[in-house]
């Protein structure tokens, strides 16, 4: 996003404070951890299902009750990684000194704006060289957000270098946000 880009999201007034993009590429969240193993069970036992269900007499309709299945396995398996990393390859962050703005483009568009001093809480998941996730709120899990964290409905700035930098910058805008 240019900096008019930018720009023409803000307030008049507004300044801006900070702004970035979330990991690129492949990305492992902690609660892949039970993802991938819950995963690979679902995709194995779906495709057992159906290669069984060919290689026998099976009724057409025992045949075809399989597809969905493997292709739910197929996407929890590999493909919400693709999914997941072109989201984020279209996801942008600012910072200013009022707001927290999120916006996404292609397929998935969203834009999602928080006022610093309407955000309930704030915290900060640290990973190894600086890089990060930065949580607005009580999760929610609607949609595909357990499967795609770039599609979580909860603000965050995920995946995010120098997490703890921009965490302090947050927090200190916020303070003077509540002082005024």
């Amino acid at each position: 996003m240019s900096d008019s880009d930018i720009r023409s999201f803000f307030l008049p007034g507004e300044k801006l404070l900070w702004s970035g993009r979330p990991a690129q590429g492949f990305l492992l969240i902690s609660r892949d951890f039970l993802l991938v193993p819950f995963s690979l069970l679902w995709g194995g036992f779906a495709i057992f299902w159906e290669i069984t269900a060919i290689s026998t007499e099976a009724p057409v309709f025992t045949k075809l009750w399989g597809i969905p299945f493997v292709l739910m396995g197929l996407y929890i398996t590999a493909g919400r990684f693709f999914v997941d990393a072109a989201v984020r390859a279209r996801t942008e962050y600012v910072l200013t000194d009022r707001r927290v703005i999120i916006r996404r483009s292609g397929l998935f568009r969203h834009l999602s704006t928080n006022q610093l001093e309407l955000l309930p809480s704030i915290s900060l998941e640290e990973g190894s060289r600086g890089r990060g996730t930065i949580k607005f709120g009580v999760p929610s899990n609607r949609r595909m957000s357990g499967w795609t964290p770039g599609l979580a409905n909860e603000p965050q700035l995920l995946g995010i270098d120098n997490a703890r930098q921009v965490y302090s910058l947050l927090e200190k805008a916020r303070s003077e946000c509540r002082s005024l």
